[in-house]
């Protein structure tokens, strides 16, 4: 009766298998990506509002954001919406609206390295 119980003991110990824990990267800060934090030089229309030196294109947008805000332009029906003043007219290609996500697009335009 004992040798049964130890084979059994020896089959079930086989059978287990062994779990590898996951282990979490330490918290800290992301790498910022280096294509966003190349300095590029604002069209005369951008330099309006961010300034002539080259900046990364976060600040730029970031910059762009502070004016938006200061100046009250976002659509307060529709906050994903931009209404365009006279300078920003010139840097949307004369739109008079435009949503966040084509500002983005329309800004990097404005830029070169």
């Amino acid at each position: 009766m004992k040798k049964t119980t130890k084979t059994t003991t020896k089959k079930t110990a086989a059978k287990k298998t062994t779990v590898k824990k996951v282990t979490k990267k330490p918290a800290g800060k992301r790498k910022p990506n280096a294509a966003f934090m190349a300095p590029l030089k604002p069209s005369a229309a951008l330099a309006e509002i961010v300034g002539a030196k080259p900046l990364p294109r976060t600040q730029v947008i970031k910059k762009l954001w502070l004016y938006i805000k200061k100046h009250n332009l976002q659509d307060p029906k529709n906050k994903r919406n931009i209404k365009a003043d006279e300078i920003l007219k010139n840097i949307f290609k004369g739109k008079a609206v435009v949503s966040m996500f084509e500002m983005t697009k329309l800004v990097n335009k404005q830029l070169t390295a």
